[in-house]
């Protein structure tokens, strides 16, 4: 099916604010200016009630599953599991909100936390066998609802939205963005 959406050439059709051309004017506070991160949040939201709605009935949410999915991928021959800082910087979050978001898994019996064996201060996550099970489970529900996305926008859209935000969230579009300013 897939769906399209007109293209918007920035440099040519939209107008720069300047010291004569005030920001504001009667189009609005954006003059007329599309706002990427808007746009880019609202369909991060859209995403993730779609998501959100697909593991509601194993009682998980779609960021708690990137989590034990994480976590599962980095666990080691050792069984001891990621530290949370680790997690932290691979999910791009502070380690507080990383904090935070553990609290119902671990209430839940989904997660351990566990010290370091040579320093007691740091902790990793390890995922435990109710975990690992509702792991499982929720993989199956994600992919349905995956391939459902995939199906409503088409494989080549769903594909360049994952490469758009791959490289939104890279470290080089960090830099070229700070280079800029």
């Amino acid at each position: 099916m897939g769906i399209t959406t007109k293209r918007v050439d920035a440099k040519n059709t939209l107008d720069r604010p300047t010291a004569e051309k005030p920001a504001v004017d009667e189009r609005g506070i954006l003059g007329g200016r599309v706002c990427t991160n808007t746009a880019l949040r609202l369909a991060a939201r859209r995403l993730g009630q779609l998501y959100d709605e697909a593991l509601a009935p194993l009682e998980l949410k779609a960021t708690q599953l990137a989590l034990i999915a994480e976590i599962h991928k980095r666990m080691g021959a050792d069984q001891q599991g990621p530290t949370l800082q680790d997690l932290a910087d691979r999910l791009a979050i502070q380690l507080s909100a990383l904090t935070h978001a553990l609290r119902p898994l671990v209430r839940d019996g989904f997660v351990e936390l566990r010290p370091d064996a040579k320093d007691r201060r740091t902790k990793h996550g390890v995922l435990t066998p109710l975990g690992k099970t509702r792991l499982s489970e929720a993989v199956v529900r994600w992919a349905a609802a995956n391939d459902r996305v995939e199906a409503v926008l088409g494989p080549a859209s769903a594909a360049s939205l994952r490469a758009l935000a791959d490289q939104v969230a890279s470290d080089a579009f960090l830099a070229a963005y700070k280079s800029q300013g």
